[in-house]
């Protein structure tokens, strides 16, 4: 080797080095409320909206610019950007270790999805820049995703070990640490930058990121504030309005954030809706796992770590078999057999009772959804790019993770929406006579009859105002009320697993992704489309979150 050579090598070694823990640290940032809930319940004393807020926070920013920074790093250089990247989930993960309230929880999961938004893709693009071999690249991209599994399999362990035997503030902190490793250590990465035809879409991105925010803040504050109110309805019709403006917009744009003809493609469409439902399904999951064992249940923070395990972990330990299966196997059957052992986990969970305190038995339905999710992931993205024309392969891709990572937005937002609604209609209705028959006053009754039920297991000044002979029965009331609510969440994600299950089965029959690209095929694909062909033939990454 030359001396020429051996910088050379080094930056390159330092490129791959900072795309696979850029990759990690934005997964294990995104994962780590999942196992945390139930601890941010317990301390800021939150009400449901609030709890949904947390998770909401970090997945709108991550949703609403991935795209545009996908374009920004291939117009200005992605070196920088993911420095910026890392620098925005540093700030974020201190401003979380730091928070004395959800309000400031809320602002720290907007840095860090922020953050997570400029590392997920442009991590992405930077390994694919320095691989211009087909085969190399396949299993670049393939390390990739296994970090990012990696990522999600060490999150909820981490926020459990640490909210058990320390503070969970701790696992921010640890998370900033590595985000700072990621500025050190890019600093010797190879900058790479592709801005022939690449424009932004301001008008595009606006009505996007607006419309799109205004509907997920009616969803989440209906639930509890009542969905009638005029601001929530208000808040649908000014979503609505504008996500029409973004379509009207994409249609005429010369540079769109989303090229709407791919929709014309029937398989692509299937793609995408069962990317949204879904992902829904398991967010939803998750979400009301993280509820349920934490929140109502009130147990170990560490249970609830170890559970996660079995909803993550698959996804890192199969990488193998789902990378073998997508080079030979039809993804048609890899993501219908997927979403069907989601749905069979999701009904398992859907029987169960919270009174049972048997953490235990969430092991196998959990590890069943898990198995489903791996299965689906890179599944996705390989119909995706399989069924549409060559040149539009890398906008397939693109579309299908903004599609994907909606309904991993979407996952606790209605998830929440559903239990809370259920919950309160439920609470609002007993509450007035089990209150009244321990000796409650009416106008204190009165008072708390639109208290949300998450409300009295984690305030203690609700709790205070309760008369002792009867706090012990409103509180199983509550959490009975709120169990309720989320076996209904579990139940409707099985079925919305079913559903897609059922769509890709039917849907996808007679289509050519019954004939996946070959990596010969990805050879002869032009330079411009490979990046996203090579997803066909390697797992591909997402962003999943609890």
């Amino acid at each position: 080797m030359t001396t020429h050579d051996a910088p050379a090598k080094s930056r390159v070694s330092a490129t791959f080095a900072t795309a696979y823990i850029a990759v990690a640290l934005a997964q294990l940032i995104n994962a780590l409320p999942g196992a945390l809930n139930g601890t941010f319940q317990a301390e800021f004393h939150t009400e449901g909206s609030q709890l949904v807020w947390i998770t909401a926070m970090f997945m709108i920013p991550l949703v609403v610019f991935e795209l545009t920074f996908g374009v920004l790093g291939d117009m200005f250089g992605r070196k920088r950007l993911l420095q910026i990247g890392g620098l925005l989930a540093a700030a974020g993960a201190v401003t979380a270790s730091l928070a004395p309230t959800v309000q400031w929880m809320w602002a720290a999961q907007a840095l860090n999805g922020l953050g997570a938004g400029i590392l997920f893709p442009i991590s992405l693009a930077m390994i694919a820049a320095i691989t211009p071999d087909h085969h190399a690249r396949a299993k670049a991209i393939a390390a990739w995703a296994g970090f990012l599994s990696l990522g999600a399999a060490i999150s909820p362990l981490l926020a459990g070990l640490t909210a058990q035997f320390g503070s969970w503030r701790w696992s921010y902190a640890i998370s900033a640490v590595a985000a700072l490793v990621v500025v050190l250590v890019s600093a010797r990465a190879i900058d790479s930058s592709a801005p022939e035809g690449r424009a932004l879409d301001i008008p595009g991105q606006i009505t996007f990121a607006l419309g799109l925010t205004a509907v997920l803040f009616a969803t989440v504050q209906g639930a509890e504030t009542g969905w009638g109110e005029p601001y929530i309805i208000g808040a649908y019709v000014l979503g609505a309005v504008l996500l029409v403006a973004f379509v009207l917009i994409e249609r005429k744009a010369a540079s769109p954030l989303i090229h709407l003809s791919l929709f014309r493609n029937r398989a692509f469409s299937i793609a995408g809706i069962v990317a949204v439902v879904g992902m829904f399904a398991f967010l939803a999951i998750c979400f009301a796992t993280s509820i349920w064992i934490g929140g109502l249940q009130q147990q170990e923070p560490i249970f609830i770590g170890i559970l996660f395990l079995f909803i993550q972990g698959p996804a890192f330990v199969l990488i193998p078999l789902v990378s073998y299966l997508i080079r030979h196997v039809s993804p048609r059957w890899v993501l219908t057999i997927g979403f069907a052992v989601m749905a069979i986990g999701g009904f398992i969970l859907s029987t169960f009772d919270v009174a049972n305190q048997d953490w235990t038995r969430f092991i196998v339905p959990l590890l069943l959804v898990g198995i489903g999710f791996a299965f689906t992931m890179g599944s996705i993205t390989a119909v995706a790019i399989n069924t549409v024309p060559l040149h539009y392969a890398g906008m397939a891709s693109a579309t299908t993770n903004l599609l994907r990572d909606l309904g991993f937005a979407l996952g606790p937002v209605l998830g929440g929406a559903i239990a809370f609604s259920v919950a309160g209609s439920t609470f609002g209705q007993a509450f007035p006579a089990v209150a009244s028959g321990a000796g409650m006053p009416d106008e204190a009754i009165a008072q708390l009859s639109h208290v949300p039920p998450l409300a009295f297991l984690s305030s203690p000044d609700i709790q205070a105002a309760l008369p002792q002979d009867g706090i012990g029965q409103i509180l199983g009331l509550a959490v009975g009320a709120l169990g309720s609510g989320f076996s209904l969440v579990y139940l409707v994600s099985a079925i919305c697993a079913a559903a897609a299950a059922l769509l890709t089965l039917v849907g996808l029959r007679g289509t050519h992704t019954d004939a996946p690209l070959t990596e010969d095929e990805v050879a002869e694909i032009p330079e411009a489309n490979a990046e996203a062909a090579a997803d066909a033939v390697a797992p591909a990454g997402g962003t999943p979150q609890a």
